[in-house]
């Protein structure tokens, strides 16, 4: 009889492009989660759960930065023989909810979502395929005084969680504007016209000289590579250069200076006139370009947003993996769409919003030293006798009702060096202790752990070396002593 071959085990390892979360992250998170939720729901917005899974038609081809309909997504055909995904963002879920739902909710409809989103990208380095999201979005309201409000939100958000003025920067630019260009620019080759788009998204990263090379005949990159131009002449490609080095520390001239670069163009016009009263509007509010600033170089989404975009930007320098100096760069953006909702309806619908990249704020902070410190564990409270189970719940249940927290070892309590081994490792700050003595007497044991630790580094530290690491205390006194230990930690 042939040997029965033995299915293999699995393999105990994260999917590619995916990681685990333990303890004090998913803490950070969720404290990061709220403090922002917070601000969102101050500002009027409602909350919205959506499912986490759409159809692929609902997703569509609109996804930002994607430039073939329905790539970046994790998707799979259902039993119905239809075409199901991993929500790549929380907008494209909001515009079938406000569709499906709209004749039961309030217009403009105001919303905030936070979750996980999944792209089916190519993973690297802080770069994952599941990432959370922070969302806030109107919906159905056509005056830019929406625009601006989601720009103070984002300015608040970044305040709230720990990113202090003088740290960030809320930059606005305005599609219209860029439209304009072009439109002065007389391109009617649509190929031309995106690759001057592609071409302009890219000044963050190659400059001035880097566009005017690529606008015309092209330029070698860093690699060595040649990197064929649009093939404009110098007059054709003015416009793009003044457009994006209009920006100045007063509003009023980078206004001024948009409006030279956008010619005759009554579209430019129209956004240089919104960014301008959203500029007011932001002044009215007490938001001025030390936190909100104006700023043509702010290109988001090009084929997604069709009027104001704005993106947040950390200012502050970190070191790069070969330490180098760099700015830490973008946690957050957003803008108006309002093409979106009109895919389901067949009526165009205003919309604007901005969307946090928690991962990414939560990396600025740890970067900063602001979050990102141990987590004090719970008390734990230790079992000298198993029979007396009943005794040791009792006091765990004392503490827990006093807003301690707090648990019982509930491993094997043979050898109790381990117990304490395993408070250690739980970096728990007390342990408590009971024995048949200490029952008979009427007493517990309190171990400071922490001092315990900094006396097993040092025993010599005058700071430490005068205090007890351990007390005798009547058992009534359990929660006060501990409480009292903890507030020397805290």
């Amino acid at each position: 009889m042939a040997k029965e071959k033995k299915t293999p085990r699995p393999k105990a390892e994260t999917p590619k492009g995916f990681r685990d979360y333990f303890g004090t992250e998913v803490t950070e998170r969720a404290e990061m989660l709220r403090a922002i939720a917070a601000v969102y729901h101050r500002y009027g917005f409602e909350a919205l759960e959506s499912s986490g899974v759409e159809t692929v038609e609902a997703l569509g081809k609109f996804l930002p930065d994607v430039d073939r309909p329905n790539e970046g997504v994790f998707a799979w055909l259902d039993e119905d023989e239809k075409w199901m995904a991993l929500r790549y963002d929380l907008t494209a879920p909001l515009a079938r909810v406000y569709a499906q739902h709209r004749n039961d909710l309030p217009l403009p409809y105001r919303r905030y979502a936070m979750g996980p989103v999944w792209r089916n990208e190519k993973p690297g380095p802080g770069r994952y395929r599941q990432f959370y999201q922070c969302d806030a979005d109107t919906v159905g309201a056509a005056s830019v005084a929406a625009d601006a409000e989601i720009c103070a939100l984002l300015a608040d958000c970044l305040e709230i969680v720990g990113i202090p003025r003088g740290d960030y920067l809320v930059r606005v630019n305005n599609r219209k504007v860029l439209n304009g260009v072009l439109e002065c620019m007389g391109l009617t080759d649509d190929a031309q016209r995106d690759a001057v788009l592609r071409t302009i998204d890219k000044f963050d990263k190659v400059g001035e000289g880097g566009v005017r090379e690529l606008l015309g005949k092209g330029r070698l990159d860093v690699s060595g590579a040649y990197i064929d131009g649009v093939g404009l002449s110098d007059e054709q490609a003015e416009p793009v250069i003044a457009f994006l080095t209009s920006g100045r520390l007063e509003t009023s001239e980078t206004l001024a200076n948009l409006r030279t670069a956008i010619g005759e163009s009554k579209v430019g016009a129209e956004g240089v006139a919104e960014l301008e009263e959203i500029a007011t509007l932001l002044e009215a509010q007490g938001y001025g370009p030390d936190r909100i600033v104006i700023d043509p170089s702010v290109v988001r989404g090009l084929g997604y947003y069709t009027g104001p975009v704005f993106e947040a930007e950390l200012t502050f320098e970190i070191l790069d993996e070969k330490g180098r100096k760099r700015q830490f760069g973008s946690v957050a953006g957003g803008g108006r769409y309002d093409d979106l909702v009109k895919r389901f309806t067949g009526q165009a619908v205003p919309a604007t919003g901005v969307s946090i990249g928690v991962d990414r704020l939560l990396a600025a902070l740890r970067e900063k030293g602001r979050i990102g410190g141990t987590e004090q564990g719970p008390v734990v409270v230790t079992v000298m006798d198993k029979a007396r189970m009943a005794d040791y719940q009792a006091m765990v249940a004392e503490l827990r009702q006093a807003g301690i927290r707090a648990e019982v070892y509930l491993g094997n309590p043979k050898n109790f060096g381990n117990q304490l081994k395993y408070a250690d490792k739980r970096l728990s700050p007390v342990a408590v202790i009971e024995g048949g003595d200490e029952k008979e007497r009427g007493v517990v044991q309190i171990k400071d752990l922490i001092l315990g630790a900094k006396l097993a580094e040092d025993a010599s530290l005058e700071e430490w070396k005068e205090r007890p690491s351990q007390y005798e205390i009547p058992r009534g006194d359990l929660v006060v002593k501990v409480r009292e230990i903890l507030g020397l930690y805290s």
